[in-house]
């Protein structure tokens, strides 16, 4: 009895580990954010596995039955949409709740979106902290005050329809001088980085549709400090 956490592309297939593809082939059962999305892997790898759909709309109902199921013998595989699972997406209540229930949990090495966008940025990448989505009503303003402080590099996950907003925000709250990469369709034939500072990057996209998965990666508040020493 196992839980495998198998990241999967975030965009470019081949960007699959042959590791993956053992663990995906010799699962009892594949747990996926989306069946369609992962069943359309699964066919590209010549997959064929029986699937349960185990997502954040129903992980509060589905772990007890999933952890049982384990108990009894089965070795399954977690998968999201695309990259990392319990990253910003759905598996941090089945990893506690396996542990707690004494199964072996097992993260596989692979893909994840904000690595690759915090390397493209050219922000310093020696300390950095990943906050995520941030909340989209209540507790927003808070979380940023909170950070306004914050020295490291900050990295966000952002919807394509909310992007021109939380740029405005984070220059009301971060001042619109900030350093401030963009980058979207990660590992896809359009991905594209976008560099500058909050105001630039802002007035960019402020009359483009933007699609695709978006990262932000944000330059943290300068240490004047410590600039001066040095």
């Amino acid at each position: 009895m196992k839980l495998y956490i198998v990241p999967t592309p975030i965009g470019n297939l081949e960007d699959i580990t042959l590791r993956a593809i053992n663990v995906l082939k010799t699962a009892d059962v594949v747990l996926a954010e989306d069946t369609r999305t992962s069943g359309n892997l699964l066919k590209h790898l010549g997959i064929s596995k029986p699937m349960l759909s185990y997502h954040i709309h129903n992980e509060h109902q589905t772990v007890a039955r999933v952890v049982e199921r384990i108990k009894k013998g089965e070795t399954m595989a977690l998968v999201s949409d695309a990259g990392t699972p319990a990253v910003s997406d759905p598996g941090f209540l089945l990893v506690r709740e396996c542990i707690k229930e004494g199964i072996t949990v097992e993260c596989l090495p692979g893909p994840t979106a904000f690595v690759p966008a915090l390397v493209n940025s050219g922000l310093p990448s020696d300390r950095f902290t990943f906050e995520g989505f941030l909340p989209h009503k209540k507790g927003r303003q808070t979380r940023l005050q909170n950070l306004a402080e914050e020295e490291r590099t900050m990295i966000f996950y952002e919807s394509p329809h909310r992007l021109v907003k939380a740029l405005q925000q984070f220059s009301e709250y971060f001042g619109a001088d900030r350093q401030v990469c963009v980058s979207r369709e990660l590992s896809k034939i359009f991905e594209e980085n976008t560099r500058g500072t909050l105001q630039e990057v802002s007035e960019f996209y402020a009359s483009k549709t933007v699609k695709g998965e978006i990262v932000i990666i944000l330059s943290g508040k300068p240490n004047l400090k410590k600039s001066s020493e040095d």
